[in-house]
């Protein structure tokens, strides 16, 4: 791609500017301002960037002057609102001002929390610009879906044997797709979750704010997400938990406005299009954004009973809600539609439905689900030490869910609750991408709840009824996960989006525990209390920055040091990091269809192989693919696959039977390891 398309990426990061500028509140009063512009923001370049998709999809321009023309406007329009914003309003009080601000009036606890997060972001920043994509699911779906629409220039279904490609929500997806337009790689996809990581935890130091903490309970909130070592795997990958998660923390911090506010258009649009972002981006998310909602409107029909105005705050709220569906069925429509006519259901087809929503629903079921998830979330490195005592210990929770599920007439295996083929127990304390615990993180997580739920005036005295609410809204959400999602041994980062909600609460909890107690006890043994909060909170703070800190050095598949650096392993193999011996095996079928010169290729692959690496392989050097791929397997009902007869070559990973079957008869098949390529007796 020249130079000069790639330059075009700053468009949209411009317009995200002057919007920020264009969106701050009307006054500097309203909670963490810049933040809340932030999330303005943030919802209209999302919005704007899936619905542009969509459109230029529906009419056949998906590619870059389409996409170009379509930037241009949003930042002609973006700049057009700064600058009314300036002409209307006296000189706020800027970011840099609040930075100035904050470096004279912080202690130094305060600073060594905000360098600490800083710090991480910077060296993730790094991983994420070095690092080539190498997440799992990747290779298998996220990206190849990106590189059919730009081949076929629009997101209509294709003919595939991986239908995770055409089923799963597309969200993050269209952001990759902008910037694969743009820049014609994917050298900047990473950056996609880190900013989502950075937004998220802004967001939850803004919902602790919303909460009643103050700048303490902010950065220690602050502090908590960004060195939950999923927090800091996922902002250098293209999964996409932190943008969901990102996402649902904007509906969050809108919903808490909402509580002490009276619904108007601008909020209601708000929520709104973050819903429609929520559901766009992953399914999963909806189970926060559902009880989000309900609070909201809760607190809408409570403000009118408090103002004598019952009867207008139902229609209201009524008027509102209806909006917020609208608004969020036009950003999730298009694909809804789709799945809807290719498959007869808008959430795709039943094998799909079944994968990871739970079958069983009655309570002993729902408590065996519940044990499972959290032994998996809060899993620690003891459970490494299997010939140790204390690996026998660390062992001891996992046999006790099991021996009370069998009591209470529960499978702890069970199909209906249990992923796949996967069985409970996994080891989930490494640092992996994928599947990495958070014990600090998350028991935290649950000890600020639950004391947010008891005793909501011991951790926020400005706010204990909004504390409370909001405790209940997150402990709802948990028991809606672990009633609808199965255990899987990768379970984990599915909780991100809940985990960065309930954050909040532990660092409105720690920052009570550090506080000096003027209640209860005698004088005498009140220091020594405190000395011991202080400890318990130090120890653990410290924990939770030695967690992100090796997560960031020693993570997999992208880390600092170590085997796999992003500094010493080249662009190709840190690609296969996660199969090292793939690598060759990929390449050396590349270059055999190269060779001969076929143009049409067709793959065979089963439901979880690779099929990115064959977009990178067999592209040109302008970014386009140079040749076309298609698939000789179908499990889309009506989108056929490619007749053998029709292609130039054929490569195949995975079982040989799937592909001596489809390899027309006559045509040699050459294997290396995991791959092969068959070949026409004579080139065509």
């Amino acid at each position: 791609m020249p130079a000069a398309a790639s330059a075009l990426v700053v468009v949209p990061t411009l317009g995200f500017l002057s919007l920020l500028y264009a969106a701050r509140p009307a006054t500097d009063t309203t909670v963490g301002p810049y933040r809340l512009a932030a999330v303005r923001a943030a919802l209209a370049t999302g919005a704007y960037a899936v619905l542009t998709v969509e459109l230029l999809g529906a009419l056949d321009a998906l590619a870059l002057p389409g996409i170009t023309l379509a930037w241009l406007i949003f930042l002609i329009v973006a700049v057009a609102l700064a600058e009314l914003r300036r002409r209307r309003d006296p000189r706020p009080v800027t970011p840099l001002d609040r930075f100035r601000a904050f470096r004279r009036t912080a202690s130094r606890g305060e600073h060594l929390l905000a360098g600490t997060v800083l710090g991480l972001l910077l060296v993730e920043l790094v991983v994420a610009v070095l690092a080539e994509p190498n997440n799992y699911d990747s290779q298998t779906y996220h990206l190849p879906k990106v590189e059919h629409w730009v081949a076929q220039r629009t997101v209509e279904i294709w003919p595939t044997v991986v239908d995770r490609q055409v089923t799963m929500p597309p969200g993050a997806e269209y952001l990759l797709l902008h910037l694969r337009l743009f820049t014609g790689g994917d050298g900047l996809y990473n950056l996609v979750q880190w900013a989502a990581g950075l937004a998220c935890l802004l967001l939850a130091a803004r919902i602790a704010a919303q909460l009643g903490g103050g700048r303490r309970a902010q950065l220690l909130t602050a502090f908590l997400v960004g060195t939950t070592p999923m927090v800091v795997l996922q902002a250098t990958s293209t999964q996409t938990d932190l943008v969901t998660a990102a996402w649902v923390a904007c509906l969050a911090t809108l919903v808490l406005d909402g509580l002490t506010r009276r619904v108007t258009a601008g909020s209601a649009l708000a929520l709104g299009v973050a819903t429609g972002l929520v559901a766009v981006t992953k399914t999963s998310g909806l189970i926060g954004a559902g009880p989000l909602l309900v609070l909201w409107a809760l607190a809408q029909l409570r403000l009118g009973r408090t103002g004598g105005q019952v009867g207008r705050a139902v229609w209201r709220t009524g008027l509102a809600s209806v909006v917020i569906l609208l608004l969020a069925a036009a950003i999730t429509g298009p694909y809804l539609a789709r799945m809807t006519e290719e498959f007869g259901h808008p959430l795709g087809p039943p094998r799909l439905r079944d994968v990871v929503p739970t079958q069983r629903h009655d309570p002993g079921s729902i408590l065996v689900n519940t044990l499972r998830i959290a032994h998996t979330a809060l899993d620690t490195p003891l459970s490494a030490l299997t010939d140790t005592p204390a690996g026998v210990v660390a062992d001891a929770p996992a046999e006790a869910i099991k021996g009370g599920a069998r009591l209470i007439g529960v499978d702890p295996q069970d199909r209906a609750i249990t992923f796949g083929r996967t069985t409970f127990p996994v080891q989930s304390w490494y640092p992996d991408e994928d599947r990495v615990a958070f014990p600090i993180a998350g028991a935290l997580a649950l000890l600020g709840g639950l004391f947010a739920l008891v005793r909501p005036r011991r951790i926020s005295s400005a706010r204990p009824g909004t504390l409370r609410a909001y405790a209940v809204t997150a402990a709802v959400t948990l028991v809606l996960h672990c009633s609808m999602v199965k255990w899987q041994p990768w379970g984990n980062r599915l909780l991100l989006y809940l985990l960065v909600m309930a954050l909040p609460l532990a660092g409105l909890w720690l920052d009570a525990l550090l506080r000096r107690r003027t209640g209860g006890g005698t004088a005498t043994d009140r220091p020594a209390r405190r000395s011991v909060a202080v400890v318990l909170a130090v120890a653990l703070l410290a924990g939770s920055a030695l967690a992100g800190v090796l997560a960031v050095s020693y993570g997999f598949p992208r880390r600092l040091v170590g085997s796999g650096s992003v500094f010493t392993t080249s662009d190709w193999d840190t690609r296969f990091l996660r199969r090292p011996q793939w690598a060759d095996e990929f390449t050396w079928a590349a270059d055999r269809v190269r060779a001969s010169g076929a143009h049409r290729i067709g793959l065979v692959q089963q439901v979880d192989n690779w099929e990115y690496p064959w977009w990178l392989l067999l592209r040109d050097d302008t970014g386009g693919t140079g040749r076309e791929i298609v698939a000789l397997q179908s499990l889309v009902p009506k989108r056929p696959p490619a007749d053998p007869s029709s292609v130039d070559a054929i490569i195949c990973t995975g079982r040989p039977a799937d592909c001596t079957k489809l390899v027309p008869a006559g045509w040699p098949i050459e294997w290396n390891g995991h791959v092969a390529v068959a070949l026409p007796p004579t080139p065509r």
